[in-house]
């Protein structure tokens, strides 16, 4: 089970490149969001071995706590998130016009953004908790956030979040079924729930509807773009 984790990181960078190649309308953010995601998978550290231990290239996670295959698999979900709920509804972006941008939504524009990051720290620093809970309540939050200042994301980001989950639950499941005892074997269940559906641990998949739901959201947030209803996408 030596290369597990590098194959279906790969697998999922060639979803990825298989959605950019073929839809050129959703390129631009794809490949903005893949980029600022990837330095997230540098905080594997935080997750190795408390949250789980897998086997890596290299045997780095074990030696160092860093993988090559979390920065491949950050920068694909990071580009695959942004633009599933466009894949499935015929919507389009547009810009925000500089006068709507002073309405009183969105005075704490520039805050909001940082608000994961803050419950990330206040969390980490002040609780026990596994830094998979701290970082999907800090996520949960980023999208409650989003939406005091964006509410009309809303559908994106609660859409955008089963959606995501449901691809992860469908990814996930696709390991177990050739390797069924890899959760056994390198999840650190001591430290968790022990809720398993078919197998996947229940952190997996929260995590997967948090980071769905805030990251969804985050291009039109983050660049000032709203959704349009399109006919063709």
């Amino acid at each position: 089970m030596q290369y597990v984790w590098f194959i279906w990181s790969l697998i999922i960078l060639a979803l990825w490149a298989v959605i950019y190649l073929s839809q050129k309308s959703v390129r631009k953010e794809m490949l903005k969001m893949s980029l600022i995601t990837m330095p997230f998978g540098l905080t594997e550290p935080l997750f190795v071995p408390e949250y789980w231990f897998p086997p890596s290239l290299f045997n780095l996670a074990e030696n160092t706590g860093f993988d090559i295959e979390s920065i491949i698999f950050s920068f694909a979900i990071g580009g695959i998130g942004t633009v599933l709920y466009r894949l499935i509804y015929k919507t389009s972006l547009e810009t925000i016009p500089h006068v709507e941008r002073h309405h009183k939504q969105h005075k704490f524009h520039i805050y909001i953004l940082f608000v994961p990051l803050i419950v990330f720290l206040i969390l980490a620093f002040t609780t026990s908790l596994n830094h998979i809970y701290c970082g999907t309540i800090a996520m949960f939050f980023g999208g409650i956030a989003t939406l005091y200042c964006r509410p009309d994301l809303k559908g994106k980001i609660w859409v955008g979040g089963v959606l995501f989950t449901l691809l992860y639950f469908v990814y996930f499941g696709s390991i177990l079924l050739f390797y069924p005892q890899y959760v056994e074997l390198y999840w650190n269940l001591d430290n968790l729930t022990h809720i398993l559906l078919l197998g996947i641990p229940i952190e997996e998949l929260i995590f997967a509807f948090t980071f769905g739901m805030y990251w969804s959201g985050l291009y039109e947030h983050l660049y000032w773009r709203k959704l349009i209803q399109s006919e063709k996408i």
